[in-house]
């Protein structure tokens, strides 16, 4: 599975983006990490392919996840963006085949929240 994630980019404080992930198949959960400067990696929000999502304590109540399964897409809506969700945004993808679990990973996208 590839990911083609778009969508990032410069915003002031309070302000609104949207990132968009593309895969080129089918997958059971889809969600998205950032990793800021000199800090790991951590989870912002998965989905499933239910519709059930997932967040991230700091950004519970002003992102949002959604996803379109006829069209492999998942989308992060980011509204009220803070300095400090300034980072790159990295889409992840998850298939399991048999019992196992395969994670895919798309290029990363970067997000500044600077005034």
């Amino acid at each position: 599975v590839q990911l083609q994630a778009s969508g990032g980019g410069l915003v002031q404080p309070g302000g609104s983006l949207r990132l968009s992930c593309a895969a080129s198949g089918s997958t059971f959960i889809m969600g998205w990490y950032r990793q800021a400067p000199g800090k790991q990696r951590e989870l912002v929000a998965t989905i499933v392919s239910g519709g059930s999502a997932n967040y991230a304590d700091s950004v519970k109540g002003r992102f949002t996840a959604s996803r379109d399964n006829a069209k492999n897409t998942v989308y992060l809506q980011m509204n009220s963006l803070k300095p400090e969700d300034t980072a790159v945004y990295y889409c992840n993808a998850v298939k399991v085949v048999r019992g196992e679990r395969y994670d895919y990973w798309g290029q990363g996208t970067l997000v500044t929240v600077s005034s």
